[in-house]
């Protein structure tokens, strides 16, 4: 069977359903290549940290074909940077697949190295923050490997979801259909290969929960009164 005389349209659809679909479809291998290139420059600027805010945010949209438009420039660069206060901030280098899979909250951060197989849609909630060299991997293949078959069998994926207020140490994986509760911490090097409820810490490959998390309430920012030196 030639990958070119699959139906696009069809082979798309179970792709981000989490059926069995060809990766390596000629749509679907433009899409890496534009997601590669975007992710490449936004990379190269984020880490050579050469352009100001707003246009990181603007190559960023680009990686993930998000289209909104951005707000007015404010009258001074302070105040422009301050419009995109909440806008997700992502250190280079970074690599996905296709971007436009991944959803993520406001104030969300993520460390350098990052890798995300987004198949399937991958969400991250509000103010999460992820460590350097993690991986989430909404993408999966057959056991079989005579249905596998290399670049020209099926793949499949299921998607990923992370929670709000979450926090994972550096060098963390993520795989396929795991959902991730609101604020739990993930142990340093672990696996998380299940679901994991709500405010807990898991660690360890597979990841287990250690303990839960007591939730207070938040502490009143600290208001510090700056005086400047007398010139």
């Amino acid at each position: 069977m030639s990958l070119r005389s699959i139906d696009p349209v069809e082979n798309r659809r179970r792709m981000l359903a989490g059926e069995l679909y060809y990766s390596f479809t000629p749509d679907l291998v433009a899409d890496r290549r534009r997601c590669k290139v975007a992710g490449l420059e936004y990379s190269t600027h984020s880490i050579s940290g050469d352009v100001p805010r707003r246009k990181l945010v603007e190559l960023w949209n680009a990686v993930v074909r998000d289209t909104t438009p951005l707000p007015p420039v404010a009258a001074t660069p302070e105040e422009d940077e301050d419009l995109f206060v909440d806008a997700p901030w992502v250190d280079g280098p970074f690599k996905a697949d296709y971007g436009f899979n991944l959803k993520f909250g406001p104030n969300v951060y993520v460390n350098f190295n990052s890798t995300w197989l987004d198949t399937c849609t991958i969400t991250v909630g509000a103010r999460t923050l992820i460590g350097p060299n993690c991986s989430f991997f909404a993408a999966t293949h057959p056991i079989d490997p005579a249905v596998r078959n290399g670049t020209r069998g099926p793949e499949g994926g299921k998607p990923i979801v992370v929670g709000e207020d979450c926090w994972f140490g550096g060098n963390c994986i993520v795989l396929p259909g795991v959902t991730i509760g609101r604020g739990v911490t993930v142990g340093a090097g672990s696996v998380v290969t299940k679901d994991v409820p709500d405010y807990v810490v898991v660690v360890g490959n597979p990841a287990k929960v250690i303990r839960k998390i007591e939730v207070g309430e938040p502490k009143a920012a600290v208001q510090v009164d700056v005086v400047a030196a007398p010139k």
